[in-house]
C-alpha cells in the first residue's frame, strides 16, 4: 500500500475539482459560447448550435420517458444526416450506449447486432429498409427494438418500418431537459461491431474518457482551427465518425453531411459552404482527384484531408497534391476510438522530392496527442524490437483512448489485453525516428474502402459451395478500393463449377463489398501439416499483406 503524505491529508476529490470527461461537455460549451454559428448543414437546413443541443436535449428526454437509462443501448442504421450526429450526445446524455450500425451490412450481421447488443430502440433511414426490415424478422417478436423512422427529404424511396418518427420523438421530449454527466467517465458510450477473424462480429465497448480524449487529439494532431467546415466523407457509423461528432463540437465547426460519396455531390458542397477539412479512405481522395477537374473550378481554399488504412499510393499523394489537398496519414483501428496514432509530419520532410515524402507520410506514425503509447514489440516476449526499419513485431497501444473490452465477450477481451498492452493483431516495423510501418496483417483482415473484411467469413461461404473443397481469401490491390478479396479455390475431385457461378453464390450471402472479385482455381500450397500457406497466395497477387 502506498504510504500517505501530506499532499494527499485533506486534499480530496469533490465536485468542485473533479468532474467526469465526457465528450457531452463540449456540446453544452459550445451551444452557451457560439449558439448562433452553424453546426450542421444538410440540404437547406442550416442548424445552430443552440437549436442542436436543445433537439440532443429533447432526445435524451424523449428517450428517458420511454424507459431508456444507463447501460441501454440504442442502435442506429443511419447515412451521415442531423439526426446522427444528434444522436451522438442525446443517447448518451440518458446514461444510454448508441450502436452504430454499417449501414453496408446484410441483414443476418445486423440482426446479430441488435440481439447482441440488446438494443431497445433503433432509428432507422428508408434508404436501408429493405435490410432492416429483413433483421427485424429474424428477431424474436420480444426481443424486438423501438423502431423510430428518421425521415430525410434527400432520402431515396423506402418504406417506413416505425411506429414514430424521429420527429415525433423529439416532439415527446424536453428542450431544457436536465441532463447528468456520467457518473463514472469509464461508464460506456458506445457499441462498434469490429469484422472478427472468425465467427461473429465483436462488439467494441468505448467509454466517455476515450471519448473526450481522443475527440480532443483530433484537434491537437491535426492542428484543428476553431469554427472549422468540416464535409462527411467518412461515414458516422465506422468508429462514430473517428469521434469527429464530437470533435465538431469541441471547436463549435460546421458539419456538411453527405449522404453518399460522390465527387459530383463533393464538390458543389466544398465550394459552396467553404470545407476546409474532411476524412476518408484511400478510395475517396481517389474519387476526388479522378473527377473531373471543371468540378473543382471556383475553389480557393486548401482541403486537409485525413487518410487511413494502407499507406497512400504516391499517385494518390502527387494527385491530392494538384487538386489543393493536404493529406496526413493517420491509423488506428475501432478498439482505439478510430484514429490513435498519426504520421506527424517534419518540417524538412516539405523540401524532400515526391518519391521519399510519400514514402515517410506512408507510415503509420507515432501515438496521437493523448494517448499514452504505440510501439511494436515481439508479442512472444513483449520486449521491444530492433527500431531497425527491418525486424516485425506486432503493433501495440496502451493508453485513455483503448477500448473497455468486448461485449459479453471475456476471453477476447483478456486475450486483447494480455501483457498490459492492446494487441492489434498488425505487423509492423519501427524506425530509427520511432515511427510505426504496418507490413502485415496477422489477423487476415482485408480493408476495402475503409472497411474491414474477415477472410475467415468468405472462406467459409465459398466452403458452402457444392463443388468446393477448399478456400483461401486474400487481399489483392485495387487501385480504387484500396484492396478487394481474391479467392483460390480447391475443388472437390470430379466437381466443377465457374467463377462467376462462386461471386453469385457469395453474393447470395455477403454484402457486395465482401464478394471476391476474382477466384483462381488451383490446388491450394500447403504445409506438411495441412496449414494452407497464405504467404504464397499473397505473393502471388502482390498483396500489401504480404511480407515484404
Amino acid at each position: 500500500m502506498t504510504q500517505a503524505t501530506a499532499y494527499d491529508i485533506g486534499l480530496d476529490k469533490n465536485s468542485a475539482n473533479h468532474v467526469a470527461l465526457s465528450p457531452l461537455s463540449y456540446l453544452a460549451r459550445s451551444a452557451r459560447v457560439f449558439p448562433g454559428r452553424v453546426a450542421i448543414v444538410h440540404g437547406n437546413l442550416r442548424q445552430t448550435w443552440a437549436e442542436t443541443y436543445a433537439r440532443c436535449r429533447r432526445l435524451a428526454s424523449a428517450l428517458a420517458l420511454r424507459g431508456i437509462g444507463r447501460g441501454d443501448t440504442v442502435a442506429a442504421m443511419l447515412p451521415n444526416v442531423p439526426a446522427m450526429l444528434e444522436a451522438h450526445f442525446g443517447v448518451p446524455m440518458t446514461g444510454a450506449v448508441l450502436n452504430t450500425l454499417n449501414t453496408r451490412l446484410d441483414a443476418e450481421a445486423i440482426a446479430f447486432m441488435l440481439q447482441h447488443g440488446e438494443a431497445k430502440v433503433l432509428l432507422t433511414d428508408r434508404e436501408f429498409s429493405g435490410v432492416i426490415d429483413k433483421a427485424l424478422a429474424m428477431l424474436p417478436t420480444h426481443g424486438r427494438p423501438l423502431v423510430v423512422d428518421c425521415e430525410d427529404e434527400l432520402a431515396p424511396p423506402g418504406a417506413a418500418l416505425g411506429s414514430l418518427t424521429y420527429e415525433a420523438l423529439l416532439a415527446e421530449g424536453d428542450p431544457a431537459f436536465v441532463w447528468q454527466l456520467p457518473a463514472d467517465e469509464w461508464d460506456a458510450i458506445a457499441l462498434n461491431y469490429t469484422s472478427g477473424t472468425t465467427g461473429n462480429p465483436k462488439g467494441v465497448v468505448t467509454h466517455h474518457r476515450g471519448a473526450y480524449l481522443n475527440a480532443a487529439s483530433n484537434v491537437i494532431s491535426w492542428q484543428l482551427p476553431h469554427h472549422a467546415t468540416y464535409l462527411w466523407t467518412l461515414p458516422m457509423f465506422h468508429c462514430n465518425g473517428w469521434c469527429f461528432p464530437w470533435t465538431m463540437a469541441l471547436i463549435a465547426g460546421t458539419s456538411v453531411c453527405l449522404r453518399r460519396v460522390d465527387p459530383a455531390l463533393i464538390y458543389p458542397l466544398i465550394r459552396a459552404h467553404h470545407v476546409t477539412h474532411l476524412c476518408g479512405a484511400p478510395i475517396v481522395y481517389s474519387m476526388l482527384i479522378h473527377a473531373p477537374a471543371t468540378l473543382r473550378d471556383g475553389i480557393t481554399q486548401k482541403l486537409h484531408g485525413l487518410i487511413a488504412g494502407a499507406a497512400p499510393p504516391i499517385a494518390v499523394i502527387e494527385g491530392c497534391e494538384a487538386a489543393g489537398i493536404e493529406l496526413t496519414h493517420v491509423y488506428g483501428l475501432t478498439e482505439v476510438y478510430g484514429p490513435a496514432s498519426v504520421c506527424a509530419k517534419q518540417a524538412d520532410w516539405a523540401t524532400l522530392p515526391l518519391a521519399e515524402r510519400a514514402t515517410l507520410n506512408g507510415r503509420q506514425g507515432v501515438p496521437y496527442p493523448l494517448q499514452e503509447d504505440v510501439t511494436v514489440l515481439d508479442p512472444d516476449t513483449m520486449q521491444p524490437i530492433p527500431p531497425d526499419g527491418e525486424t516485425m513485431g506486432e503493433i501495440f497501444f496502451r493508453g485513455n483512448a483503448v477500448m473497455k473490452g468486448y461485449l459479453k465477450n471475456p476471453t477476447a477481451t483478456q486475450e486483447a489485453f494480455a501483457g498490459g498492452w492492446f494487441h492489434t493483431g498488425d505487423l509492423a516495423v519501427m524506425y530509427p525516428d520511432g515511427y510505426v510501418k504496418i507490413r502485415d496483417r496477422s489477423k487476415d483482415i482485408i480493408i476495402s474502402g475503409g472497411e474491414n473484411i474477415s477472410s475467415i467469413e468468405v472462406e467459409d461461404v465459398l466452403c458452402r459451395h457444392e463443388a468446393v473443397m477448399l478456400a483461401a481469401v486474400v487481399a489483392q490491390p485495387d487501385a480504387r478500393w484500396g484492396e478487394v478479396p481474391c479467392a483460390f479455390v480447391e475443388l472437390k475431385p470430379g466437381a466443377s463449377t465457374t467463377e462467376q457461378a462462386l461471386i453469385e453464390h457469395c453474393r447470395a450471402s455477403l454484402a457486395r463489398f465482401k464478394v471476391p472479385k476474382r477466384v483462381e482455381f488451383i490446388t491450394l500450397p500447403k504445409t506438411s501439416t495441412g496449414k494452407i500457406q497464405k504467404f504464397v497466395l499473397r505473393s502471388q497477387v502482390k498483396s500489401s499483406s504480404a511480407i515484404e
